[in-house]
Formats: C-alpha cells, structure tokens, sequence
C-alpha cells in the first residue's frame, strides 16, 4: 500500500456496516486503515473479529473514549453509528480538522423533520448546512463531494427506490403524483441488536411490514428526487423484513404520463433506463423479472428492470441492491473515493457475493 494512501478510521466497526466498510477499505489501494473503534469489541485483534488478512487484521479495536484522542491521526473518519452519535461526534471530527463521512441518518433531512421521523430534536442543526448529501448517481454533485467536510451517505432503501424513479421522472414518462413503492430488505438493515422482534426464531419463515406510514427514508427519498431535479414528489413507501440476511428488493408502482400516439412507451422506458445507467458502472439495467438479490448481494451494484402498460397507465419498476453494499458501505467509499480524487469505482467494481 502506498504510504500516500487517506488515513481512514472507522467509529462503530462492530456494526454490520462497519464490519462491510472494513473489509472493503483494508482491499483498497487508496486508504489505509488507521485505527477502527467500537466498546464492545474493544482490546480485541480486529482480524479475530472480522474475517480480514493485511495490516487490517492486527488493529486493536479501540474503545469509543480512547478514539476521541484519536481523530487527528486519521484523514477521514467513517461513522457507523446511530443518528444521535453521529449528531454528537461529527463535530468533534471535524474541529480536529478531519472530514466525516456518516453512514447514519443524521444529516439527511432539514433540521424540522427530524422530530417527526427520527423521534427527536436535531442537536447540530448548523451542521445539516454544512453537510453534502451525496447519491452520486442521482444527486450529480461530485465537485461538492470533493470540497466537503462531511459527507451524509444515503440511507439504503432511499438508494435503491429513488435510483429508478430519477430517468422516468425527469424525461416526463411518469407522473409525480400516486408512486407506491413497496421494498422488502434483510434483517442486517436493522443493525446487530438484540431483540425478541429481531430473533431467528421470529424472523425465520415470515414476512411483515413495519413503521408503516412512519418510515424516515419516506422524505429522504422525496429529497433525493428534488435534489436530482425530478421536482416536488409524494411517495408512498411502505418497507418489510424478509428472512434473509442481506439485499433489498424495492418494487415502484407509478403512473404514465399520456404519449403521443404510435409510441412504444414499454420500449420508452427501457430505453430511458439503459440511457441512464450507460455512464454509471454501479447501475444494470435487466428485465424485470431477472432482477434478483443474488444479484446484487456483496456487490456495489443496482439492478433494474422495468415493464409498462399503456392500457392500464402504469409501470411497474423492480430494483435491487445489497443494503450493506450500496445501500451503506460500499456508497461510503464511492463517496470517499469522489473526495479524494480517486476514481470512483476504486475497490468496488470487483466486489462479490459473500455472507455478512
């Protein structure tokens, strides 16, 4: 590893998206992993903990008190942590001159919406001005990225529902009005607590709905599609647990905009996808009914499809994405990379399926 390489340090590598963000930058030829913090494996040999080889594997996890003294040492800190912790750390990173990349919701909405989603009242609100919200392929704002002190890496299900609804919206062939998306994602989406809800024997062999009508990715998503210029839009996101560990499968419902007569709008549609996806490597756009999570699990990708039906106004969207990869670590380092001036896909386009 060059010794130019960003200093990287991680708070919360015992999270799952922690654990994914560690194996892709201890690959990486670009960062070195300085130190990794988390209390509950602290003293610990990161490699016992964490299936890694290299200099990674001999790293002592420090505890969360000991990597307060640390943030100096790094050149970026990578945050996996909740919403509040994040609130409360990110300034501390960035007065030791250091930039942040949070993996946490905590600064995705403005500073009045946090009551109502999150459940409490935002204590860095002059952060949330400061803050790039970055979905590269969506948000289109890399030079922003690049001066950036802190970076807030979307949520999981806003990456991979809004990616799809971004072509269609903008080239006029859906309405902003009445999409229902309706993504079913695994239970590492939840994080590692340990609840009776989250239990094998409660998980295993069923399906259910939660924080119906309550979700907080359902205003980032609408964020995201003003950011990428789709305007003011209304979602109805409605989230599940599948029995799974890993992905997400996020399927759109929207409305067809009238087209003139003789044009194939299936055709249309299609083709403004594959238009859209031709410049960005970490989007494929596939029938709909090839869309799958074993397609995307342990990659950075998004997988698409999409069937419309004129006689019926509507198109159905399929799309799917590893919630730890694109939906949380593996977008990190897209991120960081867009702020060092590494190429983009540096370290994620050889990324493969392996368990979490």
């Amino acid at each position: 590893m060059s010794q130019s390489a960003v200093a990287a340090a991680i708070v919360g590598v015992s999270g799952y998206s922690g654990m994914e963000l560690v194996r892709i930058l201890s690959r990486h030829p670009g960062f070195r992993v300085t130190w990794v913090c988390s209390d509950r494996w602290a003293d610990s040999r990161l490699g016992d903990k964490v299936g890694l080889g290299g200099e990674c594997a001999e790293l002592t996890v420090l505890t969360q008190a000991a990597a307060l003294q640390r943030f100096g040492d790094a050149q970026v800190v990578f945050l996996c942590t909740p919403p509040e912790a994040s609130i409360e750390l990110a300034p501390r990173v960035l007065a030791a001159g250091v930039r942040v990349v949070d993996l946490s919701g905590a600064f995705r909405l403005p500073a009045a919406a946090y009551p109502r989603w999150y459940g409490f009242e935002h204590g860095a609100p002059d952060l949330l001005a400061q803050a790039v919200y970055s979905l590269p392929e969506a948000t289109g704002n890399r030079e922003a990225v690049r001066g950036a002190r802190l970076v807030s890496n979307p949520g999981c299900y806003p990456t991979v529902s809004s990616l799809p609804l971004v072509p269609l919206l903008r080239s006029g062939l859906i309405g902003p009005e009445g999409i229902v998306i309706d993504a079913k994602g695994g239970t590492t989406g939840a994080g590692r607590k340990a609840t009776e809800a989250m239990s094998f024997s409660e998980v295993v062999n069923d399906v259910r709905a939660y924080k119906i009508l309550s979700h907080q990715h359902t205003p980032e998503i609408e964020n995201i599609l003003k950011l990428a210029g789709c305007g003011d839009v209304r979602v109805t996101f409605t989230a599940h647990l599948l029995p799974v560990a890993r992905g997400i499968l996020s399927t759109i419902y929207a409305r067809l905009m009238p087209a003139p007569l003789g044009v194939d709008v299936n055709a249309r549609v299609n083709e403004t996808l594959r238009a859209f996806a031709a410049d960005k490597p970490f989007i494929q756009v596939v029938s709909p009914e090839s869309v799958s999570l074993s397609a995307v699990v342990g990659t950075n990708r998004v997988v698409m499809g999409a069937r419309a039906d004129v006689e019926r106004g509507i198109v159905v969207i399929i799309a799917a994405e590893d919630n730890l990869g694109k939906g949380a670590a593996g977008q990190a380092v897209q991120n960081a990379n867009i702020m060092f001036g590494l190429p983009e896909t540096t370290a994620l386009d050889g990324l493969t399926n392996h368990a979490p």
